[in-house]
């Protein structure tokens, strides 16, 4: 898609420009979803809490309570990516996370958080995770650890690009060939992979963050 005109003889990327619409709805949906909190909610105060629910369900049972500070930060990043990954169903929209550049800030942020988490929690110790577990091991050990830990986010940014990419595709050429009815099936599809997507990038943050946590055995 061509860049969106953002002002004269200025131009915002669309996969800007779509992000930044989600965060807008994101954020005014939040303050909507808060402002008038109740005992006994509403439809919408329902469906947000079952979500955020849902989100702390997993972070509980993935990284136990030590994990529950880092919260606002899987959740945030487990909403944003869901909705990111779903706008490309809608006809006229495309899918932010389709761009690399999209998943490549989000996984920079979860690799620099682990590793600050790590030096936070253990200090220097945390540096001996990569030097292997005997002095003489180091000069092996230390290459493979840090290519191992570089390897994430290229492992994060890549598999959520790659994969809504595909689907991105995969709707257009559907859309072209057969724009009736078969299509349904399809969106059906790429709503799960969509959703399944999101807890890959979930969870392997969550992992990675704990991982931090524990230190070196």
């Amino acid at each position: 898609m061509h860049p969106l005109l953002f002002f004269e003889n200025h131009y915002v990327p669309a996969h800007v420009a779509y992000t930044w619409f989600v965060m807008g709805a994101l954020v005014l949906l939040s303050f909507l979803a808060t402002r008038g909190l109740s005992l006994y909610p509403g439809r919408f105060q329902n469906v947000m809490e079952v979500i955020i629910n849902a989100f702390d369900n997993l972070l509980n049972d993935t990284m136990g309570h030590e994990g529950r500070r880092f919260f606002p930060l899987v959740a945030t990043l487990g909403l944003y990516i869901l909705v990111l990954n779903l706008l490309g169903l809608i006809p006229g929209f495309e899918s932010p996370t389709a761009n690399l550049n999209t998943t490549v800030s989000m996984a920079v942020v979860v690799f620099v958080m682990t590793h600050i988490v790590g030096v936070k929690v253990h200090g220097f110790k945390y540096i001996k995770q990569f030097l292997g577990p005997v002095w003489w091991l180091t000069p092996l050990m230390f290459p493979i650890e840090i290519i191992s830990h570089l390897s994430r986010p290229l492992s994060l940014s890549v598999r959520l690009f790659g994969n809504i990419m595909g689907e991105d595709i995969v709707l257009a050429v559907v859309l072209l060939l057969v724009p009736l009815l078969v299509p349904l099936p399809v969106f059906v599809l790429m709503i799960f992979t969509s959703l399944i997507q999101t807890l890959v990038f979930m969870l392997l943050a969550m992992m990675y963050i704990g991982g931090a946590l524990e230190g070196a055995h």
